[in-house]
């Protein structure tokens, strides 16, 4: 991070690298430090903040450790100062330091005024950098500071971490390009009149985080949902309401998806008849006769390809042995090839929660705890397990996810939001 008004969105961006699964050591510019203190930085990065060559007496020569450690670098914002002394070979910052410490790429997001961007100098190094192989994301063009407009506006940390992103893959890091995962997500509504229905507590937060890092390691994501929330870019996202209407959705793409992660909560009853008005209570309590829903998960088992991956969701009301028990029953009855099971009725764990605490389960695999985690730490690790079979059927993806598997079985955790509940 350099020192300029732009800096307020590179802590945006380093908690998006963060969300996404990277470990980010932050760089700062002792001029940035005027703008971002570093103590915010360190509080969402995945190490403190470091500004100087010399503030620590048992690192001599951090700008060589973190250079040689990078797999990329991203330098948002890139002031005018910053790129002509990176174009000249200057080292007088830890940053430029670091920068002419490694050999990993390297991407650099301008931010300045349009005249300073505009400037033949300016123009001149950036010329020079991209001859030697750093990566551009160009400034876009919008409100600067001083109440002026024009290029030289820092890109949105989206587009940033993005472009990050697709460097990162050309070194190996997403091993589910070229896959397409469906994902379901939300609590199915089955109507009782036109007004009321029968539901659960499913809040779509499992599934979603589910898609989302799917599609930020590659995927090409279909998201069934029940739930108004965005899906990732580029995703295609059908929203349904009742079990019958995600059957349909679900099995008619079933040929097309790699990976199926059943993560919805789907009723296992609905009314059998369906009141055309209001039902009002001076008709007195009415009888709702139940019916059962077809059991999607099963039949997706049942239609499976032989390379498919099947993820099912157990949430239970049960821990320890009596939960383990229950999600094998799941995984033997359904034909899947990991069960993800967890006690809702535990503290800050499953429906309505950002956080989530699960049992992996799979026939062949030694099982997987996942302790109390962000719903994105757990989506990260049933995805290591999905990517880590996928590559039992293509070599190429093998070489891609014996990093991220390894990183699913330090520890973290989420939350599970079932198929059934």
């Amino acid at each position: 991070m350099c020192g300029g008004i732009a800096a307020y969105k590179a802590v945006e961006v380093c908690r998006r690298l963060v969300d996404a699964g990277a470990h980010v050591a932050p760089v700062m510019t002792p001029a940035a430090t005027r703008f971002v203190g570093p103590l915010t930085l360190s509080a969402l990065a995945s190490e403190p903040a470091r500004h100087s060559l010399w503030e620590s007496a048992t690192d001599p020569i951090p700008h060589t450790r973190l250079g040689q450690a990078a797999d990329l670098v991203v330098v948002a914002p890139a002031t005018a100062r910053l790129l002509g002394a990176y174009a000249a070979g200057i080292s007088d910052s830890l940053l430029t330091a670091t920068l002419l410490a490694t050999r990993a790429p390297v991407l650099v997001c301008p931010a300045m005024h349009t005249e300073m961007w505009e400037h033949p100098a300016v123009q001149d190094n950036l010329a020079t950098l991209r001859r030697r192989g750093v990566a551009l994301v160009q400034p876009a063009t919008g409100r600067l500071a001083g109440g002026d407009s024009g290029a030289g506006r820092l890109a949105e940390p989206a587009d940033i971490v993005a472009a990050a992103i697709a460097l990162l893959d050309e070194r190996g890091a997403r091993p589910l390009v070229g896959r397409r995962v469906l994902v379901t997500a939300g609590g199915t509504r089955e109507p009782i009149d036109p007004v009321r229905y029968l539901g659960n507590r499913s809040s779509g937060k499992q599934g979603h985080a589910l898609a989302d890092v799917a599609a930020d390691r590659g995927a090409d994501v279909i998201l069934v949902t029940t739930t108004e929330r965005d899906g990732p870019p580029g995703a295609e996202v059908v929203r349904v309401d009742t079990a019958a209407e995600m059957a349909d959705a679900v099995l008619s793409r079933l040929e097309v998806a790699d990976v199926v992660i059943m993560a919805a909560a789907v009723a296992d009853f609905r009314p059998a008849q369906v009141a055309g008005g209001k039902l009002k209570k001076e008709a007195g309590i009415p009888e709702v006769v139940l019916e059962p829903t077809l059991d999607i998960l099963a039949e997706v088992g049942r239609r499976r390809r032989g390379s498919q991956v099947v993820v099912g969701f157990a949430a239970e009301t049960a821990a320890g042995e009596a939960l383990r028990a229950a999600a094998e029953d799941k995984l033997r009855r359904k034909g899947l090839d990991l069960v993800v099971a967890n006690d809702v009725s535990a503290p800050a764990v499953g429906f309505g929660h950002d956080t989530n605490a699960v049992l992996i389960l799979s026939a062949d695999e030694p099982a997987l705890e996942v302790p109390l985690s962000d719903k994105r730490v757990v989506a990260g690790a049933v995805l290591d397990l999905v990517a880590s079979r996928l590559s039992r059927h293509d070599p190429a993806v093998a070489r891609t996810a014996v990093a991220h598997t390894a990183v699913a079985h330090t520890a973290v955790a989420h939350t599970a939001e079932e198929e059934r509940p």
